[in-house]
């Protein structure tokens, strides 16, 4: 691990950790926090997740910690555990049949075809209680469309890169939007001790009453497809 990531100083007592990918990124952060729940991480006031990067905030003694850091062996990161949060949807977003044909499937598969994965809150970020959420395969992930909306409704279900999200507020946006969550006031609610309801780490599944159709894996023929039609499909975080 120590040849894949850059420590570098953000303020008197923080550190960024940069990282090639969301993937060593994910396994930075599970054992940063294992290390943190077994008591042999040095004193970190916060750790903050992002797409390839992961800051440390409250760091008295920045030049130790780097140090220890570049001397980790990091394994990849176990899978999620814990509870899972359930956001039921309604598959009904103005995007379904762009989708479908990504995909290459039945525009009233899409809805089976998404809520058939678990997904992991990977980071958020942006506006309070968005979770950029991981576990699409790539033969599934899908360019943000090629002119924002100036408005996407609150609740809003929506795909872009390999990130699937639901938008807890209103806001400009340019993501594939699949799907209606009825009641997004649940993602963010500074009346409860933890205000998000989605935070790094949780599991999160999409139960669809709406939708119709059988799922099925993804196969190397959804790949080829799916190459040819799309294209830039990493999204910025910085844009929604």
């Amino acid at each position: 691990m120590s040849a894949d990531l850059v420590v570098r100083p953000a303020g008197r007592h923080a550190l960024l950790v940069e990282l090639p990918d969301a993937e060593r990124t994910g396994a930075f952060h599970a054992e940063l926090l294992r290390r943190r729940a077994d008591g042999t991480l040095p004193p970190v006031a916060e750790i903050v997740p992002g797409a390839r990067t992961v800051l440390l905030d409250g760091v008295p003694d920045p030049a130790a910690l780097t140090r220890r850091l570049t001397e980790w062996s990091v394994p990849a990161a176990p899978p999620a555990d814990g509870d899972v949060v359930t956001i039921p949807v309604e598959y009904d977003g103005p995007d379904l049949a762009e989708v479908a044909a990504l995909w290459g499937v039945p525009e009233d598969e899409v809805g089976a075809r998404h809520a058939s994965y678990t997904y992991r809150v990977a980071f958020c970020g942006f506006a309070p209680g968005f979770g950029y959420l991981t576990g699409l395969p790539e033969p599934l992930h899908v360019p943000r469309r090629a002119t924002p909306r100036t408005r996407v409704p609150a609740g809003a279900v929506a795909l872009a890169g390999p990130y699937s999200a639901v938008y807890p507020r209103a806001t400009p946006g340019g993501w594939q939007i699949i799907g209606t969550m009825k009641d997004p006031s649940r993602l963010w609610n500074t009346e409860r001790e933890q205000a998000a309801l989605l935070t790094p780490g949780t599991r999160v599944r999409f139960s669809a009453p709406g939708a119709r159709g059988t799922a099925r894996p993804a196969t190397n023929n959804d790949q080829s497809a799916s190459n040819d039609q799309r294209h830039g499909d990493q999204p910025n975080p910085s844009e929604r």
